[in-house]
Parts: structure tokens; C-alpha cells; sequence
């Protein structure tokens, strides 16, 4: 599963290969409520056909028409606007008042695309800068925290993966939560040391690796931009690589069980070197509380929980599993199952 940004890269890169003219548009700015956020990119061909978007469809179809009654015909790279008018804001389905500002840049070999895509393969956090006087590009390696610029001169983006994920556990759920969060622009790692959990797990894009869990927990280096979820229910497996996370910056640490052996595990890991803070910061019953009942279903309960700390949702409006309702007769655990 690609995620947009390589989708329009991709898509890209064949149209220059067929020798085909193309532009990319990405967002550079808007004021009020946006449908895309800044940094979202659409690519758009000659003949009119796009991928990839940077508004609900308005815009998008008043670049395929200026396309296919005007041609491409830019040289250079163009910042343009839309929804500067309260009559624009309505034609564009921006609120009223609101402006999108859009970079138009016109594609050939020059543009260092397959260049891009290339160390994107070997999941490296790439920058690109674009001289928007020339249309130059050059490409670097981006440091952690680095955020998109623009100003008069040049248009800085950042391509790949911004954060890192690590499963411990290669299992069924394990695969669903690897496939969703590499389409979330995570690069992703899965540790499992049990040889028959591991063989026939593939995931394309996805490093699998057998060393122990806390010793891939320490190797990562883990940062305020990684994630840890733990989905083995062994302590062996589990427990030391938690306490390592929880030592770390990572935004995330989660581990799947029941509230009884969430209970337990806490209990174990303050036998451990770790304080009452950092264990605070360990997140299980794991996941969102969205009523998931299937693999796939706490998949995206996983993501969510991690998307809402990861984008600094206030705590109060986050309903976790812990938090999710009971009544006499439920089952206090349920493996990969709705209380997770």
C-alpha cells in the first residue's frame, strides 16, 4: 500500500518516462479551513488525467480544464492562489474568506524524481529543495524535525517515511497494523524471535527481523517521532522491550491484553527499573474505543489512538479500551477481539 505522496511520485515518474508533460501541484499555504493540508501534492498530465489531490475535487477540476484548454506550457515553477474572493471561496468550496496557495511545478528528468524515489526505496527521509526562480532541484538527507519552508526563492519538502513504527509480534493483527501504518507514511519494523510466527509473514516495504525485542528496541534509537506496540501477550517477549520504550522518547508505547492482564503487566514492570512516570506513559488496553471486534478492526483502533497522541489531542477527548464500557457477563479478555 503506497501512501499519496509516493502514488503521485510514482505516477510521475512514468509520465516523464513516456515522455509525457506533467506538473506538480503542491499546497504551500491556505488560511481557514482547508480539505488538504499543507504539503499535499497532486500530480497532473497533459491529457488532463490527475492523482493524488490537494482540495475536495473544486480545484482539481479547474486544473484539468485550464490542462486541457491551455496545454502545459510553464517552464518554471508558479505559485498561484485560489479562493481569494468570497465568490471564489464558494466556486472552490473553501468557507468563505478562505485562499489555498498552490506551487505549479513543471516535471522532466531534471526534476531528480527517479532520484527521489530511489532513496525513498531504502527508507530515507529525503528533502528537496526547488528553486522557484530556475526550477532547479537538489536532494538531501532530512533531519528529524525537519519541517516544510517556502519563501521567495525556494520550496523545501520532505519525502518518506516521518515516523518510525516497531511490532513486537508477527501475527495476523501484526499484518493488518503494518499495512495501514506504512500507508500512513510510518516505516515499519516487525520483530518476532519465534521462527514459526515469522515464516510465511511478508509484508512488502516492512522490515522483519528476529533478534529479541529489547534489543531492536535499543538498536532503533527510538525518538519522539516512533512507536512501540507490543501485540505477542508474552511477557518474555513483551515486557522487557515495554520497559526499554518507556525509557525512550518514543510519542507511543502500547501493548495489547485485557484490563486484568494489562493490570498484571504493570505490576511486573514497576519490579523493573522503571518510575511511576514512565510507566504512566504505557498505553493498554490498547487502541481506540470504536466497538472493533476483528484483526482489521483493532488495526485501525491502534492507529487512531496513536494518530490522536501523535497530533497532541487533548487527553479528555480520547475515549481509550480502557475507558470502554462494561456490563456484568462481558468477557475480561478477548485475544485480538474488541477488548484489546
Amino acid at each position: 500500500m503506497d501512501s499519496i505522496d509516493l502514488e503521485v511520485l510514482k505516477t510521475s515518474a512514468a509520465w516523464i518516462a513516456a515522455g509525457r508533460r506533467c506538473e506538480l501541484i503542491t499546497v504551500i499555504k491556505t488560511w481557514g479551513s482547508s480539505p488538504r493540508p499543507v504539503g499535499a501534492t497532486l500530480a497532473i498530465c497533459e491529457d488532463g488525467t490527475v492523482v493524488g489531490s490537494v482540495s475536495g475535487g473544486c480545484i482539481e477540476d479547474d486544473l484539468i480544464a485550464r490542462v486541457r484548454d491551455e496545454g502545459i506550457s510553464r517552464t518554471i515553477p508558479e505559485i498561484v492562489s485560489y479562493g481569494i474572493t468570497a465568490d471564489e471561496a464558494h466556486r472552490f468550496g473553501l468557507p468563505c474568506g478562505g485562499t489555498i496557495e498552490l506551487s505549479i511545478e513543471p516535471l522532466s528528468a531534471h526534476s531528480r524524481i527517479d532520484e527521489l524515489l530511489a532513496r525513498l526505496e531504502q527508507h530515507e527521509l529525503v528533502q528537496r529543495r526547488l528553486d522557484l526562480r530556475s526550477g532547479e532541484v537538489e536532494l538531501s538527507k532530512a533531519a528529524p524535525g525537519a519541517q516544510m519552508q517556502v519563501s521567495e526563492q525556494a520550496m523545501v519538502t520532505l519525502h518518506g517515511p516521518r515516523w518510525r513504527l516497531l511490532i513486537i509480534g508477527a501475527g495476523q493483527l501484526s499484518r493488518f497494523l503494518a499495512q495501514i501504518a506504512l500507508a500512513m507514511d510510518y516505516s515499519v519494523t516487525v520483530c518476532d524471535p519465534r521462527e514459526e510466527y515469522r515464516a510465511g509473514w511478508h509484508v512488502d516495504g516492512v522490515q522483519l527481523v528476529h533478534e529479541m525485542p529489547d534489543d531492536v528496541v535499543l538498536a532503533m534509537n527510538l525518538d519522539h517521532r516512533s512507536a512501540v506496540v507490543a501485540l505477542t501477550h508474552d511477557p518474555k517477549l513483551d515486557d522487557l522491550a515495554l520497559m526499554e520504550a518507556l525509557k525512550s522518547d518514543a510519542f507511543y508505547v502500547g501493548a495489547i491484553g485485557s484490563r486484568v492482564n494489562n493490570s498484571r503487566r504493570r505490576e511486573r514492570l514497576l519490579e523493573f527499573d522503571l518510575t511511576a512516570e514512565q510507566l504512566a506513559r504505557l498505553h493498554g488496553p490498547i487502541g481506540l474505543y470504536i466497538g472493533s471486534k476483528t484483526p482489521s478492526e483493532i488495526a485501525i483502533s491502534i492507529l487512531a489512538e496513536m494518530t490522536a497522541i501523535k497530533n497532541g489531542v487533548p487527553t479528555n477527548m480520547i475515549v481509550p479500551h480502557a475507558a470502554a464500557p462494561t456490563k456484568p457477563g462481558d468477557a475480561v479478555c478477548v485475544v485480538e477481539s474488541g477488548a484489546v
